[in-house]
Order: C-alpha cells, then structure tokens, then sequence
C-alpha cells in the first residue's frame, strides 16, 4: 500500500448523530477502538450546532440515524450539503426501521453516501466508514491540487510577462508566496551581476527586496547541483537557514529548490517552510515554478545583453560631433528607446557640404536590429551623397534607389534642410518625416510641411522647397518618439509641442533640454531633437 493510500486510510474525527444513547454507545466504542474521535449528537440540530463550532477542524465523515426526534436524517444530510463549508462531508446513514429499498432510494438519492441497516456488522461498518475517509481525502487532495495548480498557471504567467527585473523579482517572489501559502523566500543574481534576496511574509504580503552576499547562491546550490543543470530541491535545517540568511521571514526549516538552466549560468534558488512542502505533489509544483523563474530569468537576461549590444552598435551609427560653423549654432538630444522597448531606427546628421550645412533627421520603420542597422546604412549613404553636391530632393532620389534594392519592402522617413552658407535661406526636401519647425525671432512658429513620398517606395521627389529665414530664428527637427502619445491625434501632440516651444527657453540647449522633459519622459520609442540657431554672423 502506498503512503498516500496509508494516510487516506488513517484514522480520523466522526460525528454520530442517534438519538438512541445505546446505539450511539456502541457505533462510538466501534469507532474509538478503531483509533478514532468521535463527536456525538443526540438529535439533528445538536448535530448540525457541533458543526458550526467545529471552525475549521471540521470532521471528516458523519454517520447519522435516519430517525430523529426533531429532523428526519434525510433532512440533516441535505442540510450538511447544502453548506459550502461542509457539503464535501460524507454521510453514513444507519437505520433500524427504514429499511426498505425505498429508504435506500430515497437517503442516497438525498446526498447520503452510504446507507447501512440494522443491526450492523462492526466490520462492514468500520470498512464503510473507512472508504468514506478514502474518498473524502481524496477529493480534497484533488481540490487542492487544483487550487495549487491554477496558483502556479497564475504564477508563471506573472514571472513570463514581468517587465524588467523588479518586476520579476516580484512575481516570482510572491508566486511561491500565493502557490505554497506561506512565507516565501528567493536568490538571484539579477541581469547587472548584483546578488539579490527577495522575500514574501505571506501570499498576501508585498515582497521585499534586499541585496545579498555574494557568494550565498554558491552556498546554496552547490550542495544539490553542483556546477550542473537541472532542478533540484534540498531540505535546510532551520539553523543553517538562519545562518545563511539571518533577515529572513521564515524561522523553520525549509525546502530550497534550486534550477540552473545553462551552464556557467547563475542559479535560481526559491525556499519556503518545509512544513508547506511535505508531499511530492508540493514539491513538484513548486519546482515547476521556480523552473519558470529560472528560464523567465534567463530570457529576461538574454535580452539585457542584446539590447545593450545592439544599443552600443546603435550608437556608433550616429555622429560623434557636430560641425563648428560661423553663422550657426546646432544642438542634439537624442534618447534610446527604454531598457524594455526593442531599439528603434531614428538618426540625424548635420554636415558641411558644397552647397552649405545639411542637417538630417530620420526614422527606419520597425524596431529591431534590422531598424538600427538599416538605419547606419541609410546615414552613410546619405553623407557619401551630399558630399558629392547633390541637391537635398536628388539625395533622397539615391537614398529611395539604394534602399528599394537592397532592403525591399522597408520604408523610411527623412528630412534634409540645407541652409545657405549666409544663413538667409532654407532648402526643404521632406521624405515623409514630421515637419521641421522653424521659430522666428520675435516668437512666432509655424511648421514648414512640405512633403514628398517615403523613402522605398520608389516615386518620384519633388524638387527642395525654399523658405527665407531671418537672423535670429530656430529651426528644430523630431523624430515621433518625442510627440507620438498612444490614442492621441499626431496633430493635436504636434500643435502642444509648437506652443511648448515658443513658451520654452531662448537658448538653444535649453530650450532643447526643456522641450525633452516636457513631451520625452516614460517614451517607448527612440526620440531624436536636433535645434539649429540661425545667428545671422554670415
């Protein structure tokens, strides 16, 4: 037999309820040298009041005489099913004088269980009783087992979907918190190398996050994983516990699990009470969870470092200065996309050419790696070509070329404005992008919205539109990530940031960095302003 089935057949609590005091007697000495407790009632509101005062240490079978001096049996077994808090309670019906098929139709047709005459054999009665403890265990192992299991669906889909590392600190924390019912407790070595401790007093408690010694994950995992991988769960004697962790919440012994999920990688250690653990039905939903972590962990992880890689190659796609000219200030911000948010395609340029100062600002479609590579190969083009002379409308004619053959299918947004070498005129050749904004000395603004087609679609681009400018103005290029809100007209952000422009700063860099605090903060995408100051020297 196994353990499960021993302690489904184990002893347990019985209330009696006859009203005959000798055949309470006798079922009670039966059940007693059985190695049961037995709750007696003498009628059927006696017993039904044992049952409210029970609390929570309900018994587990209720063997009740079908004739009663206040309520028919029938009447209390359809009473105790009625009752959330004790409708998984089985009912023995025993009986002296109903007797018939009938009686039997009509007590289990009522919620009973089983339904025994008498007089009674001991042995039948005790075996009857027994499978009655069978089956009510069972069922609610099974339905513990199932509030467990949702618990930990709940669980891993919080650690799948947590946004940064906090967040996950917190999902998984709380996760084991909520599936085990109990104080929780949790070891990683988050994304930046930094040990971390992260503990949950309850399933309903915030979870708490401290910094950890950093060779406590060692001391924790080596004993069940060694340097492998795996999933592993260990019992800690309260005293080692306390002095690896003397903070924590849990003052017990406790199950660590411990999951690795590549090599050379750090583990992920989860522990909670060892009292909360005790089956290897326990013990498996919680290793299933802290594997979740381990791999929700490792793609977080993942992610992290590409990101980091493809910003730093991001980076060395934009310039590193921007020219000195006399006529002219220039000024740049520029904002990658959150730690969260994949990198994007946004660039600027601003160079001397032949014909004067090009300034640039663009945006590849998509974000991605693709974006940010496409995006380098777009702003060397765009520096080979206007170094050649090209007016701003033939670079983009080039640009369109090169990028219908060798990136099919991709579209890009571009701006070129060309400022003559006196700083008197302005050249527009707009591939789609979001109108420059040019601020005039004594403070009005409009957008100069000249525009052509995007860039890989292979049409046509009219000839640079050329707007007189006077000494003193600003000219200031965006790309969206500065003024797109989600659920919000393009036009009614675009018209907030020309007023906060005009109210904003004089000066160049600090009208650029108040105009990047007013509209770029919480931003998903990558921003881009470039300000030009028209000093009027030339």
């Amino acid at each position: 037999m196994t353990m499960t089935a021993q302690s489904d057949s184990a002893p347990g609590t019985v209330l009696v309820i006859d009203d005959d005091e000798t055949n309470r007697y006798i079922l009670t000495s039966w059940l007693t040298r059985a190695g049961h407790t037995v709750l007696g009632a003498a009628d059927g509101s006696a017993g039904l009041a044992l049952l409210e005062e029970a609390g929570r240490s309900l018994p587990e079978v209720a063997v009740i005489d079908v004739q009663l001096p206040d309520m028919s049996g029938f009447e209390v077994c359809e009473r105790i099913k009625a009752d959330p808090r004790t409708a998984f309670l089985p009912v023995v019906h025993v009986s002296a004088v109903a007797v018939n098929a009938e009686d039997h139709t009509e007590g289990l047709s009522r919620g009973a269980d089983a339904y025994l005459d008498q007089p009674i054999d001991p042995n039948e009665f005790l075996a009857t009783v027994t499978a009655a403890l069978r089956y009510t265990r069972a069922r609610r192992r099974a339905e513990h087992l199932t509030l467990r299991l949702a618990a930990l669906n709940r669980a891993t889909l919080d650690v799948y979907r947590a946004v940064g590392f906090a967040d996950f600190c917190a999902a998984a924390t709380g996760g084991a918190a909520s599936l085990m019912s109990g104080p929780a407790t949790a070891i990683f070595l988050s994304p930046d190398g930094r040990p971390v401790h992260s503990h949950a007093a309850g399933p309903d408690a915030e979870p708490v996050t401290l910094p950890a010694r950093a060779e406590l994950l060692d001391r924790l995992a080596s004993p069940a994983l060694g340097g492998s991988t795996g999933t592993e769960a260990v019992t800690v004697s309260r005293e080692r516990w306390r002095t690896l962790l003397p903070l924590d919440p849990i003052d017990d012994d406790v199950v660590v699990v411990v999951t690795r999920t590549k090599r050379d990688r750090p583990p992920v250690c989860v522990a909670v009470p060892a009292a909360a653990a005790r089956t290897s039905d326990e013990r498996d939903l919680l290793q299933q969870l802290v594997n979740a972590c381990a791999l929700a962990l490792e793609a977080l992880r993942t992610f992290n470092e590409e990101h980091a890689l493809a910003l730093a190659l991001q980076r060395t796609f934009l310039p590193d200065r921007l020219p000195d000219t006399p006529s002219t200030t220039l000024a740049v911000r520029y904002r990658p996309a959150s730690d969260h948010a994949e990198i994007g395609g946004d660039f600027y340029e601003a160079l001397q050419t032949p014909a004067g100062l090009l300034l640039a600002i663009g945006d590849v479609a998509g974000h991605s790696l693709v974006a940010a590579t496409v995006m380098g190969e777009i702003r060397h083009a765009l520096r080979a070509y206007a170094l050649e002379g090209h007016p701003p409308h033939h670079v983009l004619e080039r640009l369109d070329a090169l990028l219908s053959h060798t990136r099919p299918g991709l579209t890009v947004t571009l701006c070129l404005v060309l400022v003559e070498p006196d700083g008197g005129r302005v050249h527009i050749a707009n591939a789609g992008h979001i109108p420059p904004l040019l601020l005039g000395p004594e403070g009005g603004a409009v957008y100069l919205a000249d525009h052509g087609p995007l860039l890989g679609l292979r049409l046509p681009h009219p000839p640079a539109h050329v707007h007189p400018v006077a000494p003193g103005a600003r000219l200031l290029l965006i790309t969206d990530g500065l003024v797109e809100v989600r659920n919000q007209d393009l036009d009614h952000s675009l018209t907030a940031f020309l007023d906060a422009a005009v109210s904003g700063p004089r000066e160049l860099e600090d009208l650029c960095d108040f105009l990047l605090g007013s509209f770029g903060e919480g931003k998903e995408d990558d921003i881009a302003l470039l300000a030009l100051h028209l000093d009027g020297a030339g």
